[in-house]
């Protein structure tokens, strides 16, 4: 295959998968339209053209890299038709829960596994098929538990092994399915692997992490210690971290707390598979694997391109993101591990797009069944923190761009909200008035398209982002830092309005049950804080009313459980370029099912007239000529 360089058309850099989403990617941080990348002319453009133009931005470096990154990617994604293959993974409603904020059993203030089998009737009611853990193991807490330091033991905070056992005895009753979260990118500073490896020089667990000795040679400053390279930390900072009696540098690429894998270690990838196989022999259908496109990185570790660090805000990215034994480290695990047991996998992959997750998740390629992939959660040009209003209208731009790309061999996560990500209703629009309203719009659209839709736990309320006070209620490491960082630069009072438009622990706060002290997540102060608007808005209340967002969402799983044209239906966008409005068909066999919405708080008109057919749900109650702000409805005609 001919390999890409400055040479190439921009057309061809786009045909390549990976070069199409970092060109997307790029695109979105520039606060430029993605339909940029079909513009004939642009792609008629030499690279080399381009980088001219850039006034030195694009220079022999960049390009370097660039390419680098292309040409280690020399597969390309097969789209096939016909119907796509029926799982049950495909059909369900699978249900994040965030343990530590859903229910509290034992007056602690941090929710537990005991307090997941006692709301299990409840989730059964909703009808979700499948319950999604956030990290359950051991864990000094860093991150949240995303730092494991046991993979074989049960956190303290929520239970014991039997706790789990009984959980999953308790879901096979319901016909309930359970996925755990994975972390297998990096383990907690506390893990015995680690320990070892700082221990002893020599031992085997030495090659699980990237640790490197000191190197004065090139430093000006023989007493200033300068880290391997110049990657960059997610949670901000250097990726490398100094252990002065050891005199090593280790790889971060989140907390300092969070030792990077080196999946190179053949060793390392045994340990992995007896961890996985462990779970699996107890019972979990499957997993979702943290940051799992990180776990192959560059060899040598090279430095990051500084023209690609400045415009993603992380040094070092190029060298990670897509690396070159990605898919033989996925299909190891799936032939080792998940294929013998039938398990389901999703993958959380940053800074992957449509064509790249072809590769990760394509049915024929042996990886992955489903990838989270993350540009659609934010406009372009604007990232998590910033406060900003959301315009829908992306997102209808975003879904049309995917989902006439599916082949019947490829599936798409279908999802607005996670632990990691504030509240969707508080983005697009902040108005309480409109709370209701634009809950059941946002359901609407995820339960009409095709792929597999997630929750996450409060999305089914109609949850909001917290009114949080200031800094001391605060518990997210990544906004701690965030912070810090932002006063050390003399920016406080934006890095507090930062933090009240983006904190993680907007979405991580207790769940709302009743009108009980704290909303019935516990008897006790809990770990977090909610807020008062959330706290009324709590499970019984919406029970009791039949209108409520609850209960539209209960609608909708029953739905799309009855009506499989809409899980696995063709999808067929009208009416494109019609602003503020959405509007596609669903076939599958002789099924054909209309869907459409106004995504403003607006009345809009219908451009299509009065649509025919059976009402099937509706956001409002009664039908008018035109469609009412956030209206959306579901026909099958």
């Amino acid at each position: 295959m001919t390999l890409l360089s400055k040479n190439s058309r921009l057309g061809e850099i786009i045909d390549h998968p990976v070069g199409h989403d970092m060109c997307y990617r790029l695109l979105l941080e520039l606060g430029l339209n993605p339909l940029l990348l079909k513009n004939k002319l642009l792609r008629r453009l030499r690279f080399h053209t381009l980088a001219k133009l850039s006034r030195g931005q694009l220079n022999d470096a960049f390009m370097d890299s660039f390419f680098h990154l292309l040409n280690i990617e020399q597969e390309r994604p097969v789209n096939k038709t016909g119907k796509p293959t029926p799982a049950w993974w495909k059909e369900a409603t699978i249900y994040q829960i965030y343990p530590r904020s859903f229910c509290d059993s034992n007056a602690d203030g941090i929710g537990d596994l005991q307090g997941i089998i006692q709301k299990l009737d409840h989730l059964k009611e909703l009808g979700v098929d499948a319950l999604w853990l956030s990290p359950i193991y051991q864990s000094p807490d860093d991150d949240n538990g995303y730092d494991i330091s046991d993979y074989f033991d049960i956190h303290e905070d929520f239970g014991t092994i039997d706790d789990f056992d009984e959980l999953v005895a308790e879901l096979e009753k319901r016909d309930m399915r359970l996925i755990m979260d994975m972390v297998l990118n990096h383990t907690s500073d506390e893990h015995a692997w680690f320990q070892e490896a700082l221990r002893d020089p020599g031992s085997p667990e030495r090659d699980y992490y990237f640790l490197r000795d000191i190197d004065t040679s090139q430093a000006q400053d023989k007493n200033v210690l300068s880290p391997p390279n110049n990657w960059t930390s997610f949670f901000r900072g250097s990726a490398w971290r100094y252990f002065p009696e050891e005199k090593v540098w280790g790889l971060h690429l989140f907390s300092k707390k969070q030792m990077d894998l080196n999946w190179e270690s053949e060793a390392l990838r045994d340990e992995i598979m007896e961890i996985l196989h462990f779970w699996l022999k107890k019972g979990v259908s499957g997993f979702r694997l943290d940051v799992i496109n990180y776990i192959s990185k560059a060899e040598g570790l090279p430095e990051g391109n500084e023209t690609i660090g400045a415009m993603l805000s992380f040094y070092g990215i190029e060298h990670y993101v897509f690396g070159a034994k990605l898919h033989e480290h996925l299909r190891e695990m799936q032939t080792r591990a998940f294929t013998p047991y039938r398990a389901f996998t999703v993958g959380e992959c940053p800074g992957v797009g449509r064509e790249m997750s072809k590769l990760l998740a394509g049915e024929e390629r042996g990886e992955m069944d489903l990838v989270f992939s993350f540009d659609h959660l934010e406009n372009p040009g604007f990232t998590r923190w910033d406060d900003y209003r959301y315009d829908l209208d992306y997102y209808k731009h975003y879904m049309i761009n995917e989902q006439e790309a599916l082949g019947s061999n490829h599936w798409m996560s279908l999802f607005f909200e996670n632990h990691d990500n504030p509240r969707m209703i508080s983005k697009v629009n902040p108005d309480p008035h409109v709370r209701e309203q634009l809950g059941k719009l946002l359901a609407l659209l995820l339960f009409s398209m095709r792929g597999t839709v997630f929750l996450y736990q409060g999305q089914e309320l109609g949850l909001i982002n917290e009114d949080f006070r200031s800094m001391d209620d605060i518990r997210d490491v990544e906004s701690l830092n965030y912070y810090r960082e932002k006063v050390a630069e003399g920016n406080e009072d934006q890095g507090w309005r930062d933090i009240l438009a983006g904190s993680r622990d907007h979405a991580r706060t207790p769940y709302p049950w009743d009108d009980q002290p704290h909303a019935g997540f516990s008897p006790v102060t809990p770990w977090i804080e909610s807020s008062s608007s959330n706290r009324s808005n709590h499970l019984n209340a919406q029970r009791a009313d039949d209108n409520s967002v609850w209960h539209f969402y209960r609608k909708l799983i029953d739905i799309r459980r009855h009506h499989k044209g809409l899980v696995y239906g063709d999808v067929k966008f009208v009416k494109k370029k019609k602003r503020h409005y959405w509007a596609c068909y669903r076939t599958y066999g002789d099924k054909r099912y209309f869907i459409e919405a106004n995504l403003s708080d607006k009345p809009i008109k219908r451009p299509t007239g009065n649509p025919e057919g059976r009402l099937i749900i509706s956001t409002h109650n009664r039908r008018e000529r035109g469609l009412q702000p956030y209206e959306a409805s579901i026909y099958e005609l």
